[in-house]
């Protein structure tokens, strides 16, 4: 039934919020919480798609009123959404989502996994999905999850069926099915029991729900009330559920935050039904287990808990400890004490980091850390030693009440140490869908575990406990105050072309820009570049007496030898040799105000549109909307692009308030507005008429696609036309020419078939649907076994101008390099020269 998949499984297992650069202490409600979940013993698995598909309100109800640990299990990354906040695509964005689950895994208190399977963009069906994703794959990595996290209760978000609303939607539904059944088997996916033991859960469920039209509930499914007001959080889950899926800022998901009770639906899918509760027929308390005095000590401890003292809990705690060593299961044992040792160094108050002053450092270098220590307990913690990575140091030091202490060292980053770069993308992938990991039981993690650690031998009472801290970056921040981070490993040398993309005509030199970046610890008196095409050097030569650690080298490449390469489009692919080691690493860094620092690798590469690209206008205004590389585009093909403000709306205002002079539209040869700048910028309504008076004296307006989610204004065009969630996600769908002798077909640029050759992704989403007879569609296209859409791209005269609204993914095919979308754009652009 599954076809064999080869993996091996080297040691290491899931750590949770790996990415913590500092231990710190609990809040006391936090305590109290933990400690009432260390009483429950089962687990629930949440398992749906993509970042933001899971039902936040029913997670934090799990946690804070069932006191049952529980993970979300999101199939992708978010790889293939689009990004409210800048340009960001694919892994890149998938970075940025991963990050915005764990900030809210924070608040509400669940664990996160993945899989490897990468989010290619929407579909519509399993099949599909199925086409792109290897199904045997992802259904191993939902397994080893299973068996590793060892859950009671799997939840889906989604049915397999079309109900779901998305393709891997629903394929999330099929694995999930599978891989219970199979978790429990012993000759499904052997290579992993080398270092896990199989893992039967309960039963699993889907929880149904309203989607809008979309109603799958029923009274006689299993119902659970949620939302309940919660006195130590301040408010009720749905509340808290608001904040944590608040924190997507990337994909503009911003909730409010409900209060009150609500149901939630559940519909059996397979294992033993659950008749009254989740937890029917489940093991739940440890007395049911036969470990009663567990329990016993348990109840004591929660009803002793001193919220103002917690300390007060320490020999109690450290009690319970010794009896929990002695359990006979060893993995309730390891899950158990990982949870009480946490409990246990909260009630200390005890805080732990390891920090420099620098972001940054290269293998082999030296920086001077500090580690800084201080526990709030009546009764000490003993520091008994540290080991700082390499060198071992014996201390015996009492730690005083609420007194800090730091310790000055110099570490050395080891000769090997690995660059900082999450692990999925460490490696290109397998195929188009699924990540490759350098090591298989990374799959399921957020993020691996720092390599780089100082640890603690610590004494509490009579118990000895190893405390891990992450060598650290630390800076004081004046808006957000202390900010701590992982210290980032970077090569000794980095390469980066100046401009993310080129364009050349065939008659025309090619003129790079490399900038080459040496870090403090290698001194590089000379080195040699070269500039790769399909492994033949095109260009480059030696570079003598470097004394820069910031420069930029200029290179041309002649119209002959760009002739003579047939393809329009050039992967270039630089590297710097120097003492015998090849450097061709880009550090991409990613900084958002509510995210930490996020770095990774992508190879010296540049792409080269070459071709005939034709540009007749000169200069354009832009409204911006989503995160949008257009306007970078067009500078690089010559074109100045003014980021449009109210001022070039309204005119400049004299002293009496009013318009002092006329507004600066008619200056511009066209107007584009960003990617969903309906969705985005709220000052739209204001501008739209004199947008519409702009068209109308012979300008011209070029919309790309908008959704009908938190729009700002109702009618976007002149004449009206309605925007549906119609798409077409097959990127290589055929696309007829309604109208071939169109003048936007036609001018600059000669539109073909071959212009929608090689497009990414998709053609383009949400379609109008329907409009006024005024607007002439362009062009039919359609996916596979699905009526014809006519809404790609609507044009209109008005006035003496032209509007154009195109859907069509611009967005997505100009980074990509794509020489045809980047004619047809340039085009729709134009259309007032013709």
């Amino acid at each position: 039934m599954f076809k064999k998949i080869n993996t091996v499984f080297l040691l290491g297992f899931f750590t949770v919020f790996c990415s913590a650069q500092q231990v710190r202490p609990s809040k006391s409600s936090e305590i109290y919480r933990d400690l009432k979940t260390l009483k429950n013993l089962p687990k629930v698995l949440y398992l749906a798609a993509h970042p933001d598909d899971e039902n936040t309100g029913l997670l934090s109800w799990l946690i804070n009123d069932q006191n049952v640990e529980t993970g979300y299990l999101s199939l992708t990354r978010g790889d293939g959404g689009q990004n409210l906040l800048g340009t960001e695509q694919g892994a890149a964005l998938g970075l940025i989502r991963t990050h915005e689950l764990l900030e809210a895994r924070k608040l509400d208190g669940a664990q996160q996994f993945f899989t490897r399977a990468i989010d290619f963009g929407f579909s519509k069906n399993t099949t599909d999905t199925f086409k792109q994703w290897d199904e045997d794959s992802i259904i191993a990595d939902v397994v080893w999850v299973i068996r590793k996290f060892r859950p009671d209760v799997i939840i889906c978000r989604f049915p397999p069926t079309a109900a779901a609303g998305h393709g891997q939607h629903a394929a999330s539904a099929v694995v999930a099915e599978k891989a219970f059944k199979l978790a429990g088997d012993k000759t499904a996916f052997p290579n992993q029991l080398k270092y896990i033991n199989v893992w039967q859960p309960k039963r699993i469920l889907w929880n149904t729900f309203r989607f809008g039209v979309v109603n799958t509930t029923a009274e006689n499914q299993l119902k659970v009330t949620v939302g309940q007001y919660d006195a130590q959080l301040g408010m009720g889950y749905g509340e808290l559920a608001g904040l944590s899926r608040s924190l997507h800022k990337s994909q503009g998901a911003g909730t409010q935050s409900v209060a009150g009770i609500k149901t939630e639906y559940f519909s059996h899918v397979n294992g033993e039904p659950a008749k009254e509760i989740l937890f029917d027929g489940i093991v739940k308390t440890w007395t049911s287990q036969g470990n009663a005095d567990i329990d016993q000590s348990l109840d004591k401890i929660i009803s002793a808990f001193n919220f103002n003292n917690p300390n007060l809990s320490l020999p109690a705690l450290i009690a319970l400890r010794k009896k929990v060593m002695t359990l006979q299961d060893s993995e309730i044992k390891k899950d158990k004490i990982k949870s009480l040792d946490n409990i246990i160094l909260s009630c200390a108050g005890f805080m732990g980091e390891v920090v420099t002053n620098q972001a940054e450092a290269v293998a082999g270098e030296n920086h001077n850390f500090r580690l800084n220590l201080i526990s709030r307990a009546d009764n000490p913690v003993v520091l008994e030693n540290v080991k700082w990575l390499s060198q071992s140091e014996s201390f015996n030091r009492k730690l005083s009440k609420d007194s800090l202490i730091t310790i000055q060292h110099e570490i050395q980053i080891p000769a090997d140490a690995a660059l900082t770069e999450p692990y999925w993308l460490a490696k290109s992938p397998t195929n188009a869908a699924t990540f490759s990991v350098p090591n298989d039981t990374l799959v399921g993690l957020p993020e691996a575990e720092s390599p780089l650690n100082v640890f603690l031998g610590l004494k509490i009472g009579s118990e000895k406990f190893q405390v891990k801290l992450p060598l650290s970056f630390k800076k004081l921040d004046p808006v957000r105050g202390d900010v701590v981070e992982a210290l980032r490993i970077v090569p000794a040398l980095e390469l980066k072309f100046t401009q993310p993309l080129y364009l050349v005509k065939e008659n025309e030199d090619l003129h790079l820009s490399l900038n080459i970046k040496v870090n403090s610890n290698k001194k590089f008196n000379s080195g040699k570049v070269n500039l790769m095409y399909n492994g033949e050097r095109l260009g480059g030569g030696d570079l003598k007496s470097i004394n820069s650690k910031d420069f930029t080298v200029e290179y041309v490449i002649s119209k002959a030898r760009i002739a003579s390469i047939k393809s329009n489009q050039l992967q270039l692919d630089a590297n710097f040799i120097a003492d015998g080691v090849t450097y061709n690493k880009n550090k991409v860094l990613i900084q958002y105000p509510h995210l930490p620092a996020l770095q990774y690798f992508a190879p010296a590469t540049v792409t080269v549109m070459k071709g005939d690209i034709q540009v007749k206008v000169k200069k354009v205004g832009y409204i911006e909307g989503a995160g949008d590389f257009i306007p970078e585009f067009l500078r690089i093909a010559g074109i100045q692009v003014d980021v449009l403000k109210d001022e070039d709306f309204y005119g400049n205002l004299d002293e009496s308030g009013g318009n002092g002079s006329q507004n600066r539209l008619s200056q511009y040869d066209a107007i584009i507005l960003g990617v969903r700048a309906n969705n985005t910028e709220k000052k739209l309504g204001r501008w739209m008429p004199f947008l519409w008076s702009y068209v109308k004296a012979g300008g011209n307006l070029v919309m790309q696609y908008n959704t009908n989610q938190d729009t700002t204004v109702d009618q976007l065009g002149m004449y009206n036309f309605s925007i549906a969630n119609k798409r077409v996600t097959e990127e290589n769908a055929e696309v007829k020419f309604l109208n071939p002798n169109h003048k936007l077909l036609n001018f600059p640029n000669k539109i073909t078939a071959d212009d929608f050759k090689g497009w990414v992704q998709e053609r383009g989403a949400y379609f109008p649907a329907q409009w006024d007879s005024a607007y002439e569609p362009l062009f039919e296209m359609h996916d596979t076994g699905e009526e014809p859409l006519q809404g790609s791209t609507l044009y209109a005269k008005y006035g003496k101008g032209n509007f154009i609204y195109t859907p069509l993914a611009f967005f997505r095919q100009l980074p990509a390099g794509n020489v045809g979308a980047a004619r047809l754009f340039l085009n729709f652009l134009s259309a007032q020269k013709n």
